[in-house]
């Protein structure tokens, strides 16, 4: 059916559930928030480890706390990244096959690089 013959209220109801996007503002909202506190504890971390040897760093990384908090991060990290990169897309390509191969890369990306930080703290923590 042509959209022109479809009134608006139709129209809105094909394009999804206006309540679609309240769960992703609120994942980007929370992912934010626990990427503050982590992001300062990693900055503040690498500070403290300036000069340090390689051997140095491997240990403070090794440690499972710091392993522990190294794996949210990245965790929230890629998370929140792959929500604001999914909004961009969504919101600037207008072609639905462009749209929907640009969505499944990312999240692709995003997913295979996360996973690479994870396992390279994993690798170090069970070293």
């Amino acid at each position: 059916m042509s959209t022109k013959l479809r009134s608006p209220l139709a129209r809105v109801r094909g394009l999804g559930s206006a309540k679609d996007g309240t769960g992703h503002w609120w994942a980007q909202r929370l992912t934010a928030l626990a990427l503050v506190p982590l992001t300062i504890w990693f900055v503040a971390g690498v500070i403290g480890h300036i000069g340090a040897e390689h051997g140095e760093l491997l240990q403070w990384i090794g440690h499972p706390v710091t392993a522990g908090l190294f794996l949210l991060l990245i965790g929230a990290t890629f998370y929140h990244a792959s929500l604001g990169v999914q909004v961009v897309i969504e919101d600037y390509l207008h072609n639905e096959w462009i749209k929907l191969a640009a969505l499944l890369v990312m999240k692709a990306a995003f997913l295979v690089l996360g996973l690479a930080a994870a396992l390279a703290v994993l690798s170090i923590l069970f070293a």
